[in-house]
């Protein structure tokens, strides 16, 4: 899976965390918007560990807009979360995201970091977890096939607990297109 290319000395001495993201794509060739990705986490210092099925989701907060493709990986990194921020920002970036463009519309590359082991990190510029994890289908359906009884460091339940309690409505639409196994890295 991973080396330890692009990744400094200090960054390599602090200790491994669990990371957990949420991926998503509506734009162009979504799988391949979503396998790039995944490469480029991995090569900028989230080995990815386990990737869930690929589903197809309506879009949420904006509708007017074509499909989205979701998955969710399981990963270990030494980074700090404002630099796994950064190389998601720098792989959407490299893949056409408009940052200008208004919030949730399309987009070919959506990358949110939704768990770091248990911590939680509250900023203008990042909340982990995510804020809003446990209110949506499309990061809950995907999130249960890689960590089902991880705990959400807040609310203390865990990700197979909140898709139980999640409304139907929420599930409805995650439609499984692949299975796990989807994703082989690069």
């Amino acid at each position: 899976m991973s080396s330890d290319r692009g990744r400094s000395d200090s960054a390599a001495s602090r200790p491994l965390r669990r990371v957990y993201l949420g991926l998503g794509s509506n734009l162009g060739n979504r799988v391949a918007h979503l396998v790039d990705a995944l490469d480029a986490l991995d090569a900028g210092g989230v080995t990815i560990e386990a990737v869930s099925a690929l589903y197809e989701t309506p879009p949420w907060g904006v509708t007017d807009q074509p499909a989205f493709l979701n998955a969710a990986a399981r990963g270990h990194t030494s980074l700090e979360a404002s630099a796994i921020l950064g190389l998601a920002k720098h792989i959407e970036a490299a893949a056409g995201r408009d940052f200008d463009a208004p919030r949730w519309t399309a987009r070919p590359i959506d990358i949110d970091i939704l768990l770091l082991e248990d911590e939680t990190v509250a900023s203008e510029e990042l909340s982990v977890p995510h804020a809003l994890l446990h209110e949506r289908g499309f990061v809950l359906v995907p999130l249960a096939d890689v960590a089902a009884e991880v705990r959400h460091p807040t609310r203390g339940e865990t990700v197979a607990e909140l898709l139980r309690a999640l409304p139907e409505a929420e599930r409805t639409g995650v439609t499984e297109v692949e299975a796990a196994g989807w994703y082989r890295p690069g």
